[in-house]
């Protein structure tokens, strides 16, 4: 039994954590997200010439044709991401707006294995957020959708361009995310999947169903 349990641990060790960012290391809904939403929808009527309800619908439709407003844009208005992100992402007041878990860091901190973001939002958004938790330090990298070519999750693209540019395995994975389209591309692939959710029950491609990060502790033998 001893035995047993060692080679568990082991397992564990060798496994590579894969954090979504937004409402999975910090809550986005209360402030961060109407912000972001409201930015976009700015965006639209000023580069488009739309008014405010044109706009808002316009951004919905896309987020909700192509999983992102941007990409949308980018076919439709060839629309440059890089402009884009950047003038939807900026929030002076980022401090404030955050709702963290209280031991987060903590939490984090006693993960066995590596540690990455992958995120679909802009670079500069996804270290501004990490700083401002102060978890920065507990990341090995931050991939963005930058770095995706601006095929976001949960297109299988960019999990493979993550995938090779951090020399990882599927198999040796763990993908924590709010968002299950996210988890099926991940199981797909063969990582181990937890889902961050409220909701009573989980899809079969979820392995490990948790409320908050804090009990992802009690979650590591499932994932062994």
């Amino acid at each position: 039994m001893a035995n047993s349990r060692a080679r568990g641990r082991n397992v564990v060790w060798s496994r590579a954590w894969i954090f979504d960012l937004d409402n999975t290391l910090h809550n986005a809904t209360p402030h961060i997200f109407p912000h972001i939403n409201q930015a976009m929808t700015s965006y639209l009527e000023r580069e488009l010439g739309l008014e405010s309800g044109a706009a808002s619908a316009l951004r919905q439709q896309y987020w909700t044709r192509y999983g992102a407003t941007l990409l949308g844009l980018m076919r439709h208005h060839n629309t440059d991401p890089h402009h884009f992100l950047w003038h939807t992402h900026q929030l002076p007041e980022l401090e404030r707006m955050l709702v963290r878990e209280r031991e987060l860091r903590a939490t984090l901190r006693r993960l066995p294995g590596r540690k990455f973001v992958f995120s679909n939002a802009p670079v500069h958004y996804s270290r501004a957020v990490l700083r401002a938790l102060a978890i920065s330090d507990l990341f090995d990298a931050v991939f963005s959708i930058e770095r995706t070519r601006f095929r976001p999750k949960p297109q299988t693209h960019g999990f493979l361009r993550m995938m090779r540019a951090n020399h990882l395995r599927a198999r040796r994975c763990i993908m924590v995310e709010d968002t299950l389209r996210n988890l099926r591309t991940a199981k797909k692939l063969g990582m181990k999947t937890v889902w961050v959710s409220r909701e009573q029950r989980a899809p079969r491609y979820v392995d490990v169903k948790i409320a908050s990060l804090s009990d992802l502790r009690q979650a590591l033998p499932l994932l062994a």
